[in-house]
C-alpha cells in the first residue's frame, strides 16, 4: 500500500521545487517530508527523487507517480464526501480556506457570523495566501477553497484539478477627507480631477498600485505621490491629515467615519474574484454551506 502522506509530500515537491519549500507548505520540517519520501521509496522499491546540485530532481519512477498522484487524491475525497453524504450531507469538521487579505476582511469576515449560526458544526480555518500560492494549496489538497483575484485583468492560471465560480467584483474608490475640494463633487471623478492632488499609493508589484499607474497612464506629468504604504487601515489615517488622497479597494476598506469619503471613478478600476476547489470535492457539503454564505446557492450552475 502507497503512503498517502508520503505521495503528497512527493506532489509538492515536485509542484515547488525543493524539500524546504515543500515543507514550508505542508506544515513540516524539511527533514520529516525527507524521511516521509524516503518510506515512500521503501514501499515502492525506487528511488523517486534524485540529487541535483543542491536540491532534488524527480526520478522517471517520481515522475510517473506524480502525475497519477491527482486519481488517488480524487479517488479519497470522493470517499470522504460520500461518507458525508451519508450522514444527511450536514456540514461538519474543518473547511481550509486560503484567500488574500483584503478578502479575508470583505467577505469571509462577514459571512463567518452566519455560517456559524446555519451550520454549528462545521469549523473554518483561513490562511492568508497570495493568489498563486492559495491555487497551489488547494490543488495540492492542504487547503479545501480558494479565494482569488485576477492579476491587473488578467485571470490566474487554474490548474486543470480545480473548478472555479465567480463570487464578487471589487473595485476601487477615491477616499480623502470630507473637507478635501475633491468631496464637494457630487459626478464621478475624471483623471483630470485628480492630476493636481497629492497622494498614498499601495506599493509598486500591487494591483492597487496597478490601478494607480493606469489612472495616470495618459497624464503629461507624474502624479505627486508622497507616501507609499502597503496597509489600506495605515494609508487612511494619511489621509485623515487631509494632505493626501488614497484609491482604495472597497473589499479592503474600513468604515470611513464621519472625517473621510469616498468618491466613485469615471473609469471604476476592478478586479474579479472567485472562488476555487478541487473537481473531487464538488459535492463536498462544507464548500457548499460557505459558498452559500457568500451568497451563491446550492442550486445555482457552477461554471
Amino acid at each position: 500500500m502507497i503512503d498517502v502522506v508520503g505521495l503528497r509530500a512527493l506532489r509538492s515537491v515536485a509542484a515547488l521545487g525543493s524539500l524546504v519549500r515543500a515543507a514550508d507548505q505542508l506544515g513540516f520540517t524539511a527533514s520529516a517530508v525527507s524521511q516521509q519520501i524516503k518510506r515512500l521509496e521503501r514501499q515502492l522499491g525506487v528511488p523517486v527523487l534524485s540529487p541535483a546540485g543542491r536540491g532534488v530532481v524527480l526520478t522517471p519512477a517520481g515522475q510517473a507517480l506524480v502525475d497519477r498522484a491527482p486519481e488517488v487524491f480524487q479517488a479519497l475525497e470522493r470517499c470522504a464526501d460520500a461518507a458525508q453524504s451519508v450522514a444527511d450531507g450536514a456540514p461538519r469538521g474543518v473547511i481550509r480556506v486560503v484567500a488574500f487579505s483584503t478578502a479575508v476582511r470583505g467577505l469571509l469576515a462577514p459571512a463567518l457570523p452566519r455560517l456559524s449560526s446555519n451550520c454549528p458544526d462545521l469549523r473554518p480555518r483561513i490562511t492568508e495566501q497570495d493568489p498563486e500560492e492559495a491555487l497551489h494549496s488547494v490543488d495540492a489538497g492542504t487547503a479545501d477553497l480558494a479565494l482569488v483575484h485576477d492579476a491587473d485583468g488578467l485571470p490566474t492560471a487554474l490548474p486543470p484539478s480545480l473548478v472555479q465560480r465567480h463570487v464578487h467584483t471589487d473595485v476601487g474608490d477615491v477616499v480623502m477627507h470630507r473637507t478635501h475640494p475633491l468631496a464637494r463633487c457630487d459626478a464621478p471623478l475624471a483623471e483630470t480631477d485628480l492630476a493636481s492632488h497629492s497622494w498614498v499609493t499601495s506599493p509598486p508589484g500591487t494591483v492597487c498600485h496597478q490601478w494607480f499607474r493606469r489612472l495616470f497612464a495618459q497624464a503629461p506629468e507624474e502624479p505627486d505621490v508622497r507616501h507609499l504604504i502597503d496597509d489600506f487601515a495605515t494609508q487612511l489615517s494619511l489621509v485623515s491629515s487631509g494632505e493626501v488622497i488614497a484609491l482604495v479597494p472597497r473589499l479592503a476598506r474600513p468604515p470611513l467615519g464621519a472625517e473621510l469619503v469616498a468618491r466613485p471613478l469615471r473609469r471604476q478600476p476592478k478586479r474579479e474574484v472567485h472562488a476555487a476547489w478541487r473537481r473531487s470535492a464538488d459535492t463536498s457539503p462544507a464548500i457548499r454551506a460557505l459558498l452559500a454564505e457568500l451568497g451563491f446557492p446550492e442550486s445555482e450552475e457552477r461554471r
